[in-house]
């Protein structure tokens, strides 16, 4: 992604390389893309019948970015006779203006020419190299170029106009001009994505933010985001940084779901931008204590669309929270399961947890009181259809080995359950942090009958079934000679016995028995896990470790960010500041915005982190990182009508404030710094 540059107002985004050109490719999603469709697949300039090469660029704002460009090899800059500027912005839809200057004293004939194609893939197409099903045509008309695709009823087109005169043909617009001397010419182009429904009109039209807007609007209003939030004010620059950045990207991450018409923020460029039920909901969890309103929507949206019926092809099931929400080609004719898809087994206990944490940092009860069914249904899920072997534990195997995902945790690629010496279990397979994950939501739901629903018995049941998870887990999950606890339990009741960053989820979840909290944080903070840049998702000796492998090496900000909350749940102050330290230090070589995933490398072999080839960027809970991290030093925790505030500021990292805390306490201010025996953290 460091060769390529984005640009993106909520799901509709643009990738290009660093001319701002996007040439045809099936191995990367580079164009112009909506709804799962891409509406550019070419999208080529050239002066002269030359590729222009990049001067500069200036890329600060989210949505729009303005190329400098010279003429011929980069070895004939000196002396450039001609340079262009290429302005582009997503507004809605895509628009880019270009700017010709002629350096010469004297008048000059130049031919402009863009190249355009449009193929219409669908994101899965892309990914995996599928053929187009339906019919594309090419028309040309009032100056306008449009191209069309139509499969049955599926129907989306481009149309391409400029202000300029222009030759226009069905391969894109020629111009030819001339410049008098020392002067310009410019011309805007105008790049409209229609996503036809049932009616002949383009669906997100009736949507309040769906239509074209002005970038003076799109920038109000992701401002508008920002200024809610807390202020930080603190001596380290890349905790201040990474803070700026997070708001930032998670403003233009917002995009408008189509189906209930709310707002939510997409999981992450270029590939997942889109709904997904874990990303999502970790996401609110971590944006939480500083913009809380952008929780409500996912947990609703979610809600709405908690499964209802056993549905092999979509991995549905009743009380199923789902994985992952498409609009594309290949999820509207079944070819992928993605409408919507519910291949996850810890969305359901997660949907859970995020309704109680959601309550505590506001109290809304209204909608704890208004959810109850949709709660009782996800925990009787983990305790049915959760649990495929009776077992008292939550396990997972696809009913769709055709198209559905093997691997239904986080660590969803094929590899990234294993055991120590690399081998793959089969199925169905329990990995350890889903138990943590339904103990946290048995606990908390008790709490919500016992407090909003008035069933003391039900959650008298929900705390003796947490209880009875809690001990059975220790006994099962536990390697004694190895001090760790196994990363899952396959099919027979083995011990899955790599060690992996999944342990830090325990911690986070409460279910590491206190006796064992120390060796799991030896482990998380030793050289086998811990890179010096964070805590790998796999440890280094271990069979399939690959310090550039998705799962199995790299380390993810979003996975560190957990892993700090549960150091410092279980006391281990020093060691979460850690963990907070080093993610901020990766984010400097960043630009404040941590990646997905970056290697595993030591810190003693890289002096900066080295990115994983295809990470997104942004990506939403890698933007949400920085403010759990926050979270973590300031010791922030909601309790009753309370905020507790217990800092894990590093040592050296000075002054650290957050003003304007929101939350059912009104707003109060918090400060941590490493503190003289007099020095108390202020807040209520």
């Amino acid at each position: 992604m460091r060769d390529l540059v984005s640009i993106l107002d909520g799901n509709t985004f643009l990738v290009s390389d660093r001319r701002g050109d996007i040439e045809p490719s099936h191995d990367f999603p580079t164009g112009l893309f909506s709804f799962d469709t891409r509406f550019l697949s070419k999208w080529v300039l050239t002066l002269d019948g030359q590729r222009l090469h990049a001067l500069s660029m200036d890329d600060a704002e989210s949505y729009r970015t303005t190329f400098f460009l010279a003429p011929g090899e980069p070895t004939h800059y000196l002396d450039a006779k001609a340079s262009v500027i290429r302005s582009r912005a997503i507004v809605g839809s895509f628009e880019e203006e270009l700017t010709v200057l002629n350096h010469t004293g004297e008048e000059v004939e130049f031919t402009v020419r863009i190249d355009v194609e449009a193929d219409f893939a669908d994101l899965f197409e892309i990914k995996d190299s599928r053929q187009k099903r339906g019919t594309t045509t090419v028309s040309v008309s009032d100056d306008k170029l449009r191209l069309t695709y139509r499969r049955d009823a599926f129907h989306r087109e481009t149309t391409v106009t400029t202000t300029a005169p222009a030759q226009v043909d069905p391969d894109g617009l020629t111009f030819r001009i001339r410049i008098a001397r020392n002067s310009r010419w410019t011309t805007r182009l105008y790049v409209s994505s229609i996503v036809y429904g049932a009616r002949g009109e383009d669906i997100r039209a009736t949507l309040p933010y769906g239509g074209s807007r002005s970038a003076d609007a799109i920038r109000a209003e992701q401002q508008e985001l920002i200024d809610r939030a807390p202020k930080l004010g603190c001596d380290c620059e890349p905790l201040a940084g990474a803070y700026r950045r997070s708001l930032n990207d998670l403003a233009a991450l917002r995009y408008e779901s189509i189906a209930l018409g709310v707002r939510l923020i997409a999981a992450g460029l270029p590939w997942f931008m889109t709904l997904f039920g874990r990303d999502s909901i970790i996401t609110s969890l971590q944006v939480l204590p500083f913009l809380p309103e952008l929780v409500p929507p996912t947990i609703q949206m979610l809600a709405g669309l908690q499964g209802y019926r056993v549905d092999d092809f979509r991995d549905e099931e009743p009380g199923k929270i789902l994985h992952e929400l498409r609009y594309g080609e290949t999820a509207g004719f079944e070819e992928q399961p993605h409408s919507p898809y519910y291949g996850s087994a810890d969305s359901t206990p997660l949907f859970v947890i995020l309704i109680d944490e959601y309550e505590r940092w506001t109290g809304d009860a209204a909608l704890v009181r208004r959810l109850e069914p949709q709660v009782r249904a996800a925990l009787e899920w983990i305790d049915t259809y959760g649990d495929l072997l009776g077992t008292g534990y939550l396990w997972y195997q696809t009913r769709n080995p055709e198209t559905g995902l093997r691997n239904q945790c986080w660590k969803d690629s094929w590899d990234g359950i294993s055991y120590a010496d690399g081998e793959i279990p089969g199925f169905p397979r329990a990995t350890c942090e889903l138990q943590g994950y339904a103990y946290d939501a048995k606990i908390r739901a008790a709490r919500l009958a016992r407090t909003f629903w008035n069933d003391s018995a039900y959650a008298d049941r929900l705390e003796r079934e947490a209880a009875d998870l809690k001990r059975r887990f220790d006994r099962d999950f536990w390697i004694p000679d190895r001090g760790y606890y196994a990363l899952a339990l396959d099919a027979d009741g083995r011990q899955v016995d790599a060690l992996t960053s999944n342990i830090g989820h325990l911690l986070w979840s409460g279910i590491v028995d206190e006796s064992r909290a120390g060796k799991v944080v030896e482990h998380l903070l030793g050289p086998r896990l811990f890179s010096g840049w964070g805590v790998r998702t796999l440890a280094e000796d271990q069979g399939r470790y690959n310090p550039i492998g998705y799962h199995v090496g790299t380390v993810w900000p979003f996975d560190n960010s957990i892993i700090a909350w549960g150091l410092w749940r279980y006391g281990y102050r020093e060691e979460a500041g850690l963990i907070c330290d080093t993610m901020l230090a990766a984010s400097r070589y960043f630009e404040g915005r941590l990646p997905e995933a970056f290697a595993g490398y030591t810190r003693d072999l890289t002096d900066y982190p080295v990115e994983y080839p295809t990470a997104c960027s942004p990506q939403a809970w890698s933007s949400g990182t920085p403010l759990l991290l926050l979270r973590v030093m300031l010791g922030l925790d909601p309790q009753g009508e309370h905020l507790i505030i217990d800092p894990a500021v590093p040592s050296g990292m000075g002054r650290v404030e957050l003003l304007d805390i929101p939350g059912r306490w009104g707003t109060v201010d918090a400060l941590g710094r490493s503190r003289g025996p007099t020095d108390q953290p202020d807040g209520s």
